[in-house]
């Protein structure tokens, strides 16, 4: 067999993807059915439409709310981008374009600005698009962007219990145990400066 053509990208693979297929692999052994398996009991048996088909998987056959979920998603015919690498990354980069279109094109210059500043942080850094924001892997989330209006970019940064300095805005998010706890708005490409880069570098040096 020939092997699986790579997607070009400048993206890496979100790792829930990875959870995502190790839940698959550990479902057969989990409820003595194969995912396949269970979405053909779904489309046979079960109703409609997707929020009453997670009601009876939970209900008529014992499974988890985001095991009913899945596989309800599954059954209509969304979710594979959360368990295929290939999927994921030719979805990421729908994300994107989803992100800036429209009245939000003329950010996107700032985004690509900030990402090429991001990656050339190290080797290990991976930039892994969802649906409204794009995270910045090391270890771990250490920044994330955010298209906020259609003028304005919001940069996070991972920076623990750290006062404000500068241009940093606190977001809240240590109090609430999140990983993105302070910001910095930015609304042209003068804004992707010095400071920013630093706070960039920082933030990755924490997640060492």
């Amino acid at each position: 067999m020939g092997r699986t053509k790579q997607v070009a990208t400048i993206y890496g693979v979100h790792p829930s993807v990875a959870m995502m297929q190790a839940w698959i692999t550990g479902l057969h052994q989990k409820t003595g059915r194969t995912l396949d398996e269970w979405v053909d009991l779904v489309q046979e048996e079960g109703p409609e439409p997707e929020p009453e088909r997670r009601a009876w998987l939970k209900a008529k056959h014992g499974l988890g709310a985001n095991a009913s979920w899945w596989i309800a998603e599954r059954a209509e015919g969304k979710g594979m981008e959360d368990g295929d690498p290939e999927a994921y990354l030719k979805a990421a980069e729908g994300y994107v374009e989803a992100m800036f279109e429209g009245k939000r094109a003329g950010i996107r210059p700032i985004f690509e600005k900030i990402l090429e500043m991001a990656r050339r942080l190290g080797p290990d850094v991976k930039v892994c698009p969802c649906k409204t924001i794009i995270p910045v892997y090391r270890q771990h989330v250490f920044a994330e962007i955010r298209p906020a209006t259609t003028s304005r970019i919001d940069l996070g940064f991972a920076l623990g219990n750290m006062k404000t300095a500068g241009r940093l805005v606190e977001t809240g998010g240590f109090e609430k145990k999140d990983r993105i706890t302070h910001r910095i708005p930015i609304e042209s490409l003068s804004g992707v400066d010095a400071e920013v880069k630093k706070w960039l570098k920082y933030a990755y040096d924490l997640d060492a």
